[in-house]
């Protein structure tokens, strides 16, 4: 099954990126250019999941959320993409029916990570019915299985949201502070240990069950890749 999500964005590039990012992970999309035509295409259409920009002409996202909470569409999953950064801007907009905050400039990797964990959350599979293929190692993203050599094992939600963001780029080198951000959604300084904890545990995970591989390579200076 494919899910379908709706992308409320004005300025054409970035409503044309957004659809590019969510295609290639399988998911259908409708594109609307201002609130306006996003709440037209609401009374015909309902999508699984909103991608919202709050600047928009004629009706402006916080318009256009206040409205959907309001009315017959309150269950579905908005996530707002804003330039705006500011703690009180996001607490505000989450407090008012967000169900999560994209900060611009962004990263594919964050809106993939964030559109999956809410379609999680409400109640949908994340949409994906690849499943992803590294040496001994198969990762299911819609049941969240991991599995080694036909094994099954058990790993922690950030664990997994670790991994599967390595397989599924992994050509791409990560940056502590790129996983912190994306996997615990908050600000990185430096001095958490935390993410190189979580590595340290799946690469004793996946050596019990696999001696004889390496799966995750440490790049010094920068961060971690699959090996």
């Amino acid at each position: 099954m494919q899910y379908k999500i709706l992308v409320v964005e004005d300025e054409a590039d970035i409503n044309g990126l957004l659809v590019k990012i969510l295609k290639e992970a399988n998911y259908q999309t409708i594109q609307a250019f201002s609130g306006t035509e996003a709440k037209l295409l609401l009374e015909k259409e309902v999508p699984d999941l909103i991608l919202l920009d709050l600047m928009l002409p004629g009706m402006s996202g916080e318009e256009l959320l206040r409205d959907i909470r309001e009315n017959k569409h309150y269950d579905i999953p908005v996530l707002i993409l804003s330039a705006k950064n500011s703690l009180g801007d996001k607490v505000s907009l989450l407090k008012n029916g967000a169900d999560d905050y994209i900060t611009k400039p962004f990263e594919p990797e964050e809106v993939l990570a964030r559109v999956q964990a809410s379609l999680r959350r409400n109640g949908k599979e994340s949409g994906s019915e690849k499943i992803l293929n590294y040496k001994k190692l198969k990762l299911y993203p819609q049941s969240r299985k991991v599995m080694v050599d036909e094994k099954e094992l058990v790993f922690t939600a950030h664990e997994y949201d670790i991994l599967f963001l390595l397989m599924q780029n992994p050509e791409k080198v990560y940056s502590r502070e790129s996983l912190y951000e994306l996997v615990w959604h908050g600000g990185y300084y430096g001095e958490n240990n935390t993410v190189n904890v979580h590595v340290s545990n799946i690469r004793k995970k996946l050596k019990e069950n696999d001696p004889e591989e390496e799966y995750i390579q440490t790049v010094y200076g920068i961060g971690f890749k699959l090996q």
